[in-house]
């Protein structure tokens, strides 16, 4: 087992062609962004009975993940009322009145299940109120508002079939059976974290942004929203992408993790929020999907020979989430501290 060893660089080179810092500084407007297309995945024809129909759909899944590293997904199967209820009940959460009783959650220990915070100043960087829960492999929800552990219980349920079909469907587009990425990351006993997001409305902001830039650990990220505007990934090339999610369909970027495992070649994205242009609140679902928090994982061999040497080094989800000092709810990226100098 590879030791923990900390680099004071910044190995994410290669998860971008041109620098964040280089994109913003060439145009006046700080969170400018295209509108350039991003892939759809019809989530139901990875599983079609029709051999060409699922085969077409693997190949775009494929496509998507290599080419961009995100994509929407549609047809997935969670029913509307969820989606409805879950925005419903997370609005009630955080209604300005119940400021104080919110004020319960603001801890920073370590072991926390449910944290809470506001970040809400220009020299913070960020405009934000959030609550991040432990959602798997157990559950830890606040009991109010009414009913609230309830929705939150029933989404993340839905939510995690689909995890576990997408892992199921990358691993053939890798050229696998489709375990392999639930055996390589444990994802039964998966450790997840969601955090609901509160983003103001611009005339309230004390930012241009709700989060700066950042990528995210694990092996794929799932949001869901209540209105668009505002996420923005950067491509590839170094182009910065403006996130206009379908009515109810769910983003998907992959995470640090899936990168690791496969030595690079399927890539997590930079990504930022931009509050600038929000005429109204917004509230986001996010969740990082990791592999189990004890399981080991660095590049598997079937990524390794001589023309792609080893990139990066192996250590547990848990030795990675807490590496820059985290607690695990926190679930901070250390890519940095993972690539290899030379990769």
């Amino acid at each position: 087992m590879a030791n923990v060893i900390p680099y004071s660089a910044d190995y994410l080179g290669n998860l971008k062609s041109t620098p964040s810092s280089s994109v913003q500084s060439s145009n006046s407007n700080p969170y400018s962004a295209s509108d350039d297309e991003i892939p759809t995945v019809d989530y139901s024809l990875l599983f079609s009975d029709d051999p060409l129909q699922q085969s077409v759909a693997l190949e775009h899944l494929g496509q998507a993940s290599y080419n961009f590293g995100f994509f929407y997904v549609v047809n997935r199967g969670i029913p509307d009322r969820v989606l409805d209820t879950l925005f419903k009940r997370v609005s009630e959460f955080f209604d300005p009145m119940n400021l104080d009783e919110r004020r319960m959650y603001r801890k920073n220990e370590p072991g926390e299940q449910i944290k809470w915070d506001i970040h809400s100043s220009r020299s913070h960087g960020e405009d934000r109120e959030y609550l991040k829960v432990m959602t798997h492999p157990q559950c830890h929800f606040p009991s109010n508002p009414s009913g609230f552990s309830g929705v939150l219980n029933e989404y993340h349920k839905e939510m995690r079939n689909i995890v576990v079909g997408l892992a199921r469907a990358m691993s053939r587009t890798l050229g696998f059976e489709e375990n392999y990425i639930e055996k390589a990351f444990n994802l039964e006993s998966g450790f997840d974290v969601s955090a609901m997001n509160l983003y103001p409305p611009n005339h309230a902001s004390k930012s241009h942004f709700g989060v700066v830039d950042h990528i995210d650990p694990g092996f794929i990220i799932t949001l869901v929203q209540d209105v668009n505007g505002g996420l923005q990934i950067l491509s590839h090339n170094g182009k910065w992408i403006n996130v206009c999610i379908p009515h109810h369909a769910i983003l998907i970027q992959l995470g640090d993790h899936l990168e690791i495992l496969t030595n690079g070649k399927y890539k997590s994205h930079v990504h930022r929020v931009a509050v600038g242009n929000n005429k109204v609140q917004r509230f986001t679902v996010v969740t990082l999907h990791g592999p189990s928090i004890d399981k080991f994982v660095a590049p598997a061999r079937e990524f390794v020979d001589e023309d792609h040497p080893q990139a990066y080094l192996g250590m547990t989800y848990k030795q990675s989430l807490e590496a820059k000092g985290h607690n695990e709810i926190d679930v901070k990226s250390s890519l940095d501290k993972i690539r290899l100098p030379n990769a």
